[in-house]
């Protein structure tokens, strides 16, 4: 009996405190649809700046409709579907959830222990087990151009220097680029003809060809200039890709397979430690 006069006064107390300090719901409601409402705080992301304020209260007019409906149409599948319909979405509900909550963990473990570096020697190792997969579906050219006023001074020495290009050439051609309109001298680098097309005014469809015939200069003209191009390499559509070409490609490919053998560690070792601390246990 002593027991519970000590208890119960401590129940009475809990209930009571329960009760005063119970939260209250501050939210403003802007909708409602039997027991579910909509709050001023679900539409005030909707209002970018810069609306209008016709434009924002259509937006707003328009969302608020379209929750309704939802909502209507929700309660309304409760009322009238099948039971054994409703549980089994309630099923697939779940498995949707645990799936996003999982995936989620994983992500986050992935990216706090992964490592996203792939060494020159990963690269090459991988490159050559699939080099037949690695084939061009474009054309690829080295180049490097020149957009000049066709009457600016020294064109001829300009255009000399750039077809000879030595490390001197090249030097001097760097110091005097703010004469240019537009150039690229670095020739080292693969890219697509087509990105070349659409830099290059001058280029069109019939020209087109010039530019896959390697250790070829190219001068065109325009009504913005002169054109300087010389073709330094060429590799053609369905040709294996180089290297450096597909090595972002490769990086994505070999961090992704690291991904999912670390997913496949990461998982057995949660499974073993729930197991050793008997969180999870198989009743047989």
């Amino acid at each position: 009996m002593r027991f519970s006069r000590i208890i119960i006064p401590s129940v009475f107390l809990t209930l009571f405190s329960c009760h005063f300090f119970k939260e209250t719901d501050d939210r403003v409601p802007v909708a409602k649809v039997n027991e579910v409402y909509l709050y001023q705080n679900d539409i005030e992301k909707l209002v970018s700046e810069g609306l209008s304020k016709e434009d924002s209260t259509a937006l707003v007019n328009n969302y608020i409709n379209r929750w309704a409906t939802q909502q209507l149409l929700v309660d309304g599948a409760k009322r009238n579907l099948p039971e054994t319909q409703l549980l089994n979405f309630e099923t697939l509900v779940e498995k949707y959830k645990n799936e996003l909550y999982a995936n989620a963990y994983l992500e986050a473990l992935v990216a706090k222990n992964i490592d996203t570096s792939v060494s020159r020697v990963e690269a090459e190792a991988y490159y050559k087990a699939h080099e037949s997969v690695f084939k061009l579906n474009e054309d690829l050219i080295k180049l490097r151009y020149i957009n000049i006023e066709e009457n600016a001074l020294s064109v001829d020495e300009i255009e000399k220097k750039f077809k000879r290009f030595e490390a001197d050439d090249k030097r001097e051609l760097d110091s005097i680029a703010i004469q240019f309109k537009s150039y690229s001298l670095n020739d080292s680098v693969w890219v697509k003809v087509d990105q070349v097309v659409d830099k290059i005014p001058p280029i069109t469809a019939e020209n087109r060809s010039q530019l896959l015939k390697k250790t070829n200069f190219i001068q065109l003209k325009d009504s913005l200039g002169l054109y300087l191009i010389y073709i330094n390499d060429v590799l053609l559509r369905n040709s294996t890709a180089p290297i450096e070409y597909v090595r972002p490609t490769i990086d994505k490919i070999v961090i992704n397979k690291r991904k999912l053998e670390l997913i496949k560690e990461l998982e057995k070792d949660i499974t073993k430690d729930a197991t050793k601390n008997k969180s999870f246990e198989i009743y047989n």
